[in-house]
């Protein structure tokens, strides 16, 4: 493997983990979203936005740093995206804005907006926030409008820009593009699931846990179902493809090609993810005691307050992590199942209303004692 690819392959890994790490933290952007379905009162409300106090700020760092790491990486796409695409950009970074100015004045005394219209600001980013990123995110894979000419840097007579973008509306047309919309629903649902399982955590009320617990199941169904519908639309879509000689030229069914190529390793991988999401419900289910990555995971939702779904891939990152600076060989695979085994105990817990974190687990003395017949664990 030459220089130049290595580097491709090691700054994708990195913009991958941020973007997953990105994904798990918009549950911020999701309990937004739900702060008048969730909370019924102003007490209610008041709770669930103290809920999520000032964790909004890893989501927008995690943001900028996201956005930061392809300046990095691919200068001419940032470039290019940034710089062409700038209104849907705009967009984004308007609705955290926002969001920022909503936690800081809401409950400032002498508020002459009212409290109800920071609420309206928080309300404004956990919907249109992922919407519009799940949008922008999604013309990775349907493609935009621009032209790159790297001969316009001898252009005395006018601007020395590389690439310009192709069509007025600078990045908002990948609204008129369903794919897109549908990508953007997905991560919206997906919020609004991680939103519901964080509160069931992290708030000790019954009422708002019976609501979270409820509307959770109905997003992370809908979920499962734009996000299936997305992938058959992309798998069944023209794409993007680069021959020997450098070529690109558009292919019929190119991801679709992608996967028959791979089909017995993309299978087993999703299989065996899924396999393992639910024997770690089984077992743990049982309250013999947790193995060392589930125990690991279980004490961090407790201490974090976080979902055992992100805590899950912190633990699994961390690991891999150590395992490649230790010489160990990292593939896509590795990235995949370290990445998306967060999301899959997220979804599998939610749907069979299974918490870990409250579960206790016996330690090995309780254990013998039960068997023994000295005390009964129920």
């Amino acid at each position: 493997m030459d220089t130049i690819t290595l580097l491709q392959h090691y700054w994708w890994l990195i913009i991958s983990l941020l973007g997953a790490l990105l994904v798990f933290l918009m549950f911020v952007q999701g309990g937004q979203a739900l702060l008048y379905t969730i909370g019924r009162t102003e007490e209610e409300r008041n709770m669930l936005v103290n809920s999520l106090g000032r964790k909004w700020e890893f989501t927008f760092t995690t943001l900028v740093t996201f956005g930061g790491a392809f300046f990095a990486s691919f200068p001419l796409f940032y470039s290019t995206s940034f710089g062409g695409a700038f209104y849907v950009w705009m967009a984004i970074l308007l609705c955290f804005v926002i969001q920022a100015v909503a936690y800081e004045y809401r409950r400032k005394p002498g508020n002459v907006f009212g409290e109800r219209t920071f609420n309206a600001f928080l309300l404004v980013n956990g919907v249109l926030g992922p919407l519009l990123i799940g949008t922008a995110v999604g013309t990775f894979f349907t493609g935009a409008e621009f032209t790159v000419d790297r001969l316009n840097l001898a252009n005395q007579g006018g601007a020395a820009v590389i690439s310009q973008w192709a069509t007025p509306w600078h990045g908002l047309e990948a609204v008129a593009e369903w794919r897109n919309v549908l990508l953007g629903l997905s991560v919206t649902l997906l919020a609004m699931t991680l939103a519901c399982q964080y509160f069931m955590n992290n708030i000790d009320d019954e009422a708002i846990f019976r609501r979270a617990a409820r509307r959770m199941r109905t997003f992370a169904v809908l979920f499962v179902a734009c996000f299936v519908a997305w992938l058959l639309a992309l798998v069944l879509a023209d794409g993007w493809a680069v021959d020997a000689a450098g070529t690109v030229s558009v292919e019929p069914y190119k991801y679709l090609h992608n996967l028959v190529e791979m089909p017995y390793v993309a299978a087993a991988l999703l299989i065996g993810m899924e396999l393992l999401a639910l024997g770690t419900w089984m077992y743990m289910k049982s309250t013999l005691g947790s193995g060392p990555r589930d125990a690991l995971m279980v004490v961090l939702a407790r201490k974090t307050h976080r979902t055992v779904g992100l805590c899950r891939a912190a633990v699994e990152v961390v690991i891999v992590f150590i395992g490649w600076r230790l010489g160990g060989q990292v593939g896509i695979g590795t990235i995949v199942a370290a990445v998306g085994v967060g999301s899959l105990f997220n979804l599998n817990f939610g749907l069979l209303r299974f918490n870990p974190a409250l579960l206790h687990q016996e330690n090995l003395p309780e254990t013998l004692q039960r068997f023994r017949g000295r005390k009964t664990i129920t």
